[in-house]
């Protein structure tokens, strides 16, 4: 087995010891496994048009293979999905699901139907590091990264399960990376499924239609606009320093300045891209109209709009939703300085499929990326080893 084959066995962590997982391979990826073949660029192009349109992984039915090349594949590669441990559907269509990985660990997914799109929020991580005071999957801890296959794998198994849409496309018209984990910090596993989602050979999304949302990792989001044109969604929160600091402890290491100018060169490398903000409402935190005013001198004449959400609790949370008027009044002062300014439609709550509510099954936690453990209530520092 090549070295670039090792490497990818060895972070595909469903495939077995001998085997490659060809799932959430980027095309260059597949490419590069057939030369090694001797076999034409092309195969790698026919295997994604099986795998993510036809919805085909068994390799005995790719009927414009070789015979030969599908039993080298059988002897080499694999197609491993994610499983499915439970499925929960609500009360107003939304659809959760709960992905088992590995060790007793699990990730969800959310399906969101709508008349004219179907959305898919899917994780990236087994729980998360960053802790944001208000989020369910922070409260879970950390165990680690998905792998690309374990991501593009949710997408898969909800397109098989779901029924197409009544014009014939697939169920999943739109993907966020608004589930577990922050993406930005797995940023090598992502990369490849982002190309793979906006792929024409593969899901052949529009760019539009696929967005990261992120924390606020900045290096990575300045890397991200150099490597894929995908939309970008911010989770700000706060309109300062000092509050930001409380309740997304990443701004610590990258405060709203440094955040915002990433943002701003990310618009910039791309024609008429805006930057959502993501802004949880949460009762007397972070809800005044005084807030409002900050966030708008914040995004004033920039290429941004503003998503509100209204906070979906869970248990052991400290916080509270803001009031419907509150909210109103929030969303119409921006709204009436001229800022873009929607409030998110709660779906789902009633299996606690919501916004901020993934939980997943995490265990095993390891520190967090600010140098943290949480203990309790508490975060104590741990020395690095």
């Amino acid at each position: 087995m090549t070295a670039f084959a090792l490497a990818h066995a060895k972070d595909a962590m469903t495939a077995t010891a001998d085997k490659i997982n060809l799932l959430g391979m980027s095309q260059d990826m597949l490419e590069q496994f057939f030369a090694e073949r001797d076999e034409k660029p092309f195969r790698a192009r026919q295997l994604m048009q099986w795998i993510y349109q036809r919805g085909v992984i068994d390799f005995e039915e790719m009927t414009d293979l070789s015979k030969k090349l599908r039993e080298r594949l059988q002897q080499d590669a694999e197609i491993v999905l994610p499983q499915v441990q439970s499925r929960f559907d609500s009360a107003d269509g939304t659809v959760k699901w709960l992905f088992a990985t590995d060790c007793g660990q699990a990730v969800e997914t959310v399906f969101i139907p709508e008349p004219a799109r179907g959305t898919l929020c899917i994780s990236s991580q087994v729980g998360c590091a960053l802790d944001c005071a208000f989020c369910a999957t922070g409260a879970q801890g950390f165990n680690r990264n998905l792998t690309s296959a374990e991501i593009i794998g949710q997408v898969w198994q909800a397109n098989s399960e779901l029924p197409r849409r009544e014009n014939g496309e697939l169920a999943v018209t739109n993907v966020v990376f608004m589930g577990m984990g922050e993406p930005l910090a797995n940023y090598r596993n992502v990369i490849p499924v982002l190309k793979l989602l906006v792929s024409d050979l593969a899901c052949g999304l529009s760019r539009r239609r696929v967005t990261v949302s992120t924390s606020g990792i900045v290096p990575h989001i300045d890397k991200l606009g150099d490597e894929c044109n995908v939309s970008l969604a911010v989770s700000l929160h706060a309109p300062n320093d000092a509050l930001r600091n409380e309740i997304v402890p990443i701004n610590k290491l990258h405060p709203i300045a440094d955040l915002l100018g990433a943002c701003w060169t990310y618009a910039a490398k791309h024609a008429n891209r805006f930057i959502t903000f993501e802004y949880v409402m949460l009762r007397g935190v972070n809800d005044s109209i005084a807030h409002a005013d900050e966030l708008y001198r914040l995004l004033n004449r920039k290429p941004a709009k503003v998503n509100l959400i209204p906070f979906n609790p869970f248990p052991g949370t400290v916080f509270k939703r803001s009031s419907a008027e509150t909210i109103r009044h929030f969303q119409n002062r921006l709204r009436e300085k001229g800022l873009v300014a929607t409030t998110r439609k709660t779906r789902g709550d009633d299996i606690d499929a919501a916004c901020g509510q993934l939980a997943g099954e995490v265990s095993n936690r390891v520190r967090n990326r600010l140098g943290e453990k949480r203990v309790g209530d508490r975060n104590i520092k741990v020395v690095s080893a």
